[in-house]
């Protein structure tokens, strides 16, 4: 018995995977638990449907996010700090205070996405990278004056 995979199974396949069962496993397991359908024309067209659906999507999101890092990367962050003698902050330079200027510009990004290499204690010119897909990251380049 043919069936179309709705999950994942090690031993059958992948989603989407059209597989040859014995009609016991299919009746008595994998059916009753949405493991599977049966491999029909209609289900073998709404499988394909949902795959193209999906894939358009996905090329959607991708895009946008290709965008967005190309306008956060063009633009010029410019933090201020309290700082003493030769450079050094009065604490530090976060993620937090990355988004918060991000926030202010218009840029809605998680600060979970923004990583710096090592903590911003002193002026200067630094870089911090910024994931906004699992596929797209971009780089900021900070520039942290004293106030």
């Amino acid at each position: 018995m043919k069936v179309i995979l709705n999950e994942n199974i090690e031993t059958l396949g992948l989603i989407g995977d059209i597989v040859k069962v014995a009609p016991g496993y299919a009746r008595n397991y994998l059916l009753p638990k949405k493991l599977a359908v049966v491999a029909t024309e209609s289900n073998a067209k709404a499988l394909e449907h949902a795959k193209r659906q999906l894939a358009y999507k996905k090329n959607k999101t991708l895009e946008a996010a290709k965008n967005l890092g190309a306008k956060l990367e063009a633009l010029a962050i410019v933090l201020t700090h309290k700082a003493g003698e030769e450079g050094r902050l009065f604490g530090a330079v976060t993620n937090m205070d990355i988004a918060t200027f991000l926030k202010a510009n218009g840029f809605d990004i998680d600060r979970k996405g923004i990583i710096l290499a090592d903590a911003i204690k002193h002026t200067g010119e630094f870089t911090a990278t910024l994931k906004i897909h699992p596929e797209v990251t971009a780089t900021l380049k900070i520039t942290v004056a004293a106030a």
